[in-house]
């Protein structure tokens, strides 16, 4: 009986090592893959449309999720004091590298660690803002896609002027919380006035700010300019809604606002900008350093106008400008 027992107990831990040996195995395996940080500073459904082309762009590198790699997702859901807190978890992993967009998570990255190589997908003029040294050779563990916002703000204003000829007074939004948003606040406040435009400028730092940003311009502006932020994207729907109320037509830099019932957008293509990055991420895993790779800058551009929200505004679009528009949204 006993021989009969101790033969059952070898022949069950045998068979329990059998299959404890190759969990052990794949889990050895599994931390071995390298593995990306993804700092997301919105909302998984707002940054989808972008992540989705990156992870494509990896596999076409033959980093497939799961398989020969590991992407770790973080979500701020716009709330500034959660980049230092996912920064410094993806410091605690020990992740490969970290990927983020927009300038202050990338600034909270690089506060992070001055060792672990970061990617930013798209953001302010990096220079402006001491990410990198120059685009050139940015020196240190950073590198990425600038989106050189304030370089395309004038533009994005005289395409405003040509949907609204009757625009004398100009409402800008933005997050002063954010480096980048300030530098293109600063840079259309000074082309708007150069063009005698009178201006007002809405400053926010939270989402409790939005709606009383509103309260204090209404009746006051012909139309309003959003300056894109993290805070802003993942408010956008609020944001466009008391837009709409204040029948204030918008424009801004990134196309998803338009989706979301803002009036128009000139800008760089986002999801291109995502799908570059991943070619800046494989050079890294396969041992390039991050000061020796150029920051690149964006080279697609869209003009993009919802027609719906221009005649909600009772606003006649020029049919030659529906004809420049790189997308119509009905």
């Amino acid at each position: 009986m006993i021989a009969q027992i101790n033969r059952r107990e070898f022949v069950a831990l045998a068979g329990g090592a059998a299959v404890a040996w190759p969990l052990a195995a794949r889990a050895q395996q599994a931390a071995k893959l390298p593995t990306i940080g993804l700092l997301g500073a919105a909302t998984p459904s707002t940054t989808s449309p972008w992540i989705t082309p990156f992870v494509q762009r990896l596999r076409e590198f033959g980093w497939v999720e799961g398989r020969n790699i590991v992407i770790e997702y973080r979500w701020a859901e716009g709330r500034t004091e959660r980049y230092a807190e996912i920064a410094a978890e993806f410091v605690r992993l020990k992740v490969n590298v970290i990927v983020t967009h927009s300038t202050p998570p990338v600034v909270a990255a690089k506060q992070a660690t001055s060792v672990i190589p970061i990617v930013f997908t798209n953001a302010g003029d990096p220079v402006a803002n001491g990410l990198v040294a120059s685009l050139a050779r940015p020196g240190g563990n950073i590198t990425g896609l600038s989106i050189q916002g304030t370089d395309t703000a004038a533009k994005r204003l005289d395409l405003l002027r040509e949907v609204v000829p009757s625009l004398r007074r100009l409402a800008i939004m933005g997050n002063v919380g954010n480096p980048a948003g300030v530098l293109e606040m600063e840079e259309i406040q000074a082309t708007a006035r150069a063009l005698g435009l009178e201006v007002t400028a809405l400053e926010i730092r939270r989402p409790e700010d939005i709606t009383p940003a509103f309260e204090a311009v209404k009746s006051g502006a012909d139309a309003l300019y959003i300056s894109p932020d993290a805070l802003i994207n993942t408010n956008r729907i609020r944001v466009n809604t008391l837009a709409l109320g204040a029948r204030l037509p918008t424009m801004s830099s990134v196309r998803e606002y338009v989706a979301a019932g803002s009036l128009m957008s000139y800008g760089a293509n986002l999801p291109d900008l995502w799908r570059r990055a991943a070619e800046f991420i494989d050079k890294i895993l396969r041992g390039a350093k991050p000061a020796d790779i150029p920051v690149e800058q964006p080279t697609k551009f869209d003009l993009v106008i919802n027609v719906t929200t221009a005649k909600a505004l009772g606003l006649t679009i020029p049919e030659s400008f529906l004809l420049r528009a790189d997308e119509v949204i009905e």
